[in-house]
């Protein structure tokens, strides 16, 4: 959910955990194989082991967990040789325990028939999310133009590859053009007008000449998507960056998004921008958001982030404290520096509840 405050490699792509189906731990892979041999040795070793014969009933139910229906029946099958070999003295189970486990072994080949067809469903799902997500959020190249580029991104909602928030870079007749936003909403329900916003965004780009012009297109993309909607409030905040062919500044047009902040070696400031009101609830034509122009020097760094990153909160309610600690970070390469934040989040335990992005961008001098 966006704010009015101010008025993503691989790395977003985290395990969700096995049990939503990524591989298992090995160690779970290999129990059923380990519990068989361990209960077959004592029990062939000593007589006194045929206790131990009740954790062979395990054995089919923990290899649901990590094997297919074949391998499943091969462990229920060595299961049911080593209870009827005599010299494991496991050979006088009484009827209905044996067919017990009979039984077990022939659910747990079903169950793991069931399983994995899931997974198999789970693994076009995946790629389905990814190819979705290479195409509202493809890749960014590391240089566009004459500008660095590096990114970070992770959608809020448990599940999702895209979530609210959207970035993008252009290169253009104007020069660079770049834009950070965050949507009203979460997760796919934010998707389609994440898209039509950077639809809207690398449309204007190549065509509007200056950045409040774009914002212009951007609310406009807004308010006819919503034309035909009854209650749809739909609104988004958006900052939008240029750097212009043979300029050494930046402009900067703030549509109640978190302003930038500049790294120079090693210090860190958040600019000051003249705020405007949000995308889409009709204050634009009123109150058009002003450009900023802010002088950058040689080896400057530009760092956006999204409302998810600015408003991360530790135990005591206190807000991540990002232009401090990306002064400290300062050290660090700029390719490198949106995974540092991200880690720096974690390493202090703050909590992050909405969709979180990164985007730092460091230009070049101009060509003489």
């Amino acid at each position: 959910m966006v704010s009015v405050r101010g008025w993503a490699s691989r790395g977003h792509l985290e395990d969700r955990g096995w049990l939503r189906g990524a591989p298992p731990p090995w160690w779970v892979r290999v129990l059923p194989v380990l519990l068989l041999v361990a209960v077959g040795s004592a029990t062939l070793v000593t007589p006194d082991a045929h206790d131990l014969g009740f954790l062979l009933g395990a054995i089919p139910p923990l290899a649901v967990l990590s094997y297919g229906p074949a391998a499943t029946g091969l462990l229920g099958v060595g299961v049911i040789v080593v209870l009827n070999v005599p010299a494991t003295h496991l050979n006088r189970p009484g009827d209905t325990d044996l067919l017990t486990i009979v039984f077990v072994a022939a659910l747990s080949v079903f169950v793991s028939y069931v399983r994995s067809r899931r997974d198999a469903q789970l693994n076009t799902e995946r790629a389905i999310g990814e190819a979705v997500q290479r195409a509202v959020l493809p890749p960014l190249p590391e240089r566009v133009g004459r500008v660095g580029c590096a990114a970070f991104y992770r959608a809020a909602q448990d599940g999702t590859l895209v979530g609210g928030d959207f970035f993008d870079v252009r290169h253009g007749p104007h020069g660079v053009r770049a834009v950070m936003g965050d949507v009203q909403g979460h997760g796919l329900s934010a998707v389609a007008t994440v898209v039509s916003l950077l639809g809207a965004f690398r449309e204007a780009a190549l065509d509007q000449p200056d950045l409040e012009s774009v914002a212009a297109r951007l609310d406009r993309r807004l308010a006819v998507d919503s034309a035909d909607v009854r209650h749809a409030e739909l609104f988004a905040t958006a900052l939008l960056l240029e750097f212009a062919a043979g300029s050494t500044a930046m402009r900067v047009v703030a549509c109640g998004h978190p302003a930038p902040v500049l790294l120079h070696g090693d210090q860190a400031r958040e600019v000051s921008v003249a705020p405007g009101p949000p995308l889409g609830i009709g204050l634009l034509d009123l109150d058009r958001p002003k450009e900023v122009t802010v002088p950058l020097g040689p080896g400057d760094r530009v760092f956006l982030a999204s409302d998810g990153v600015w408003e991360a909160r530790d135990a005591a309610g206190t807000f991540y404290p990002l232009p401090e600690r990306l002064a400290a970070l300062a050290p660090v390469p700029s390719a490198e520096l949106p995974a540092a934040v991200w880690a720096d989040l974690l390493r202090r335990h703050y909590t992050v509840r909405d969709d979180a992005t990164i985007l730092v961008l460091a230009p070049e001098p101009p060509a003489r």
